[in-house]
């Protein structure tokens, strides 16, 4: 599994084009897409599905399974309200085959459409443009501030206030985490969720100049579509998955450098520069700063 440890989160999973696509945050107990199942991913709650393509959607049955078999909650999937019902139909089917159900949820989202995940965050939808109906998303954490006008008080002063009831914050949405999924260019990479998120995981298929036509037929990203969009992004790292097996890796990485403008741009799949930067931090910080283990397993990042 590639891993890329953005403090406090973990970004980790499988995503090569055609072939595999599941991205987890474990820390949100939620996974992008499971073309198959890795066992860590068997701790993910929800699995925000972005299209049915085959090596997005493999793995669901499996995953819902396995939840089911290991004594953990139904799996809930979240999915653009036009395939829920092929969804349903196809976990039915399983009923037969296996001579058992297997309980499950499924939750249709149509674009602009939100659920929640419990902490106080929720999973927001964005329409996609892609071959089939899809769907991006963006996980938004709601906070309390305080109030711009009470912000140049003292600690004093705010505590007066306080103690005469006055309600001195207000709540905010914070973008945490998006994902496009699979995806053609266009305005809606510019969305405010897309562009204010703190991390972005984007699908970038796509990285030979000779490419870019492939590209534009699948309506699939480019490296070249991320670095035009790149300045209006304000993330502090962006994610590139699903890497086509016709870009060998050593050139991707040559490509990230070149296009990265000084951004942290990282490779999922990229294990040895990934492994690098995690143990330079760790040994930075004099091995504190690990993240905390979860069901996820091991938060090392393994080749």
């Amino acid at each position: 599994m590639g891993f890329v440890y953005l403090p406090p989160f973990r970004v980790q999973g499988i995503s090569v084009a055609g072939e595999e696509a599941v991205v987890q945050v474990p820390e949100l107990e939620l996974a992008f897409d499971i073309g198959l199942c890795p066992r860590p991913v068997l701790s993910a709650k929800t699995v925000a599905l972005s299209h049915a393509h085959m090596d997005h959607i493999a793995g669901l049955p499996y995953w819902f399974s396995q939840r089911h078999f290991q004594q953990q909650p139904p799996g809930r999937v979240v999915c653009h309200h036009a395939i829920a019902g092929a969804l349903d139909r196809m976990m039915q089917s399983w009923v037969d085959l296996e001579q058992q159900r297997t309980p499950y949820e499924i939750i249709p989202l149509a674009p602009g459409q939100c659920t929640e995940l419990g902490r106080d965050r929720t999973l927001h939808a964005i329409e996609m443009p892609h071959t089939v109906p899809a769907l991006g998303y963006c996980v938004r954490e709601r906070r309390r501030k305080l109030r711009p006008e009470f912000v140049s008080l003292s600690s004093s002063e705010i505590r007066v206030l306080r103690e005469r009831g006055t309600d001195i914050t207000h709540e905010v949405d914070i973008p945490l985490i998006a994902y496009t999924g699979d995806t053609a260019p266009g305005d809606h990479l510019l969305h405010d969720l897309f562009r204010t998120a703190k991390i972005l995981i984007v699908e970038c298929t796509f990285f030979l100049a000779e490419h870019y036509d492939r590209a534009g037929k699948g309506k699939h990203l480019h490296i070249r579509d991320i670095e035009r969009y790149m300045a209006s992004w304000q993330a502090e790292d962006i994610v590139l998955v699903h890497l086509s097996r016709r870009t060998p890796l050593p050139l991707a990485r040559e490509v990230v450098a070149d296009v990265s403008q000084g951004r942290r741009l990282h490779l999922l799949m990229d294990s040895r520069t990934n492994r690098a930067r995690y143990e330079a931090r760790l040994l930075a910080a004099g091995g504190k700063d690990e993240p905390a283990k979860s069901a996820a397993g091991d938060p090392q990042p393994t080749e």
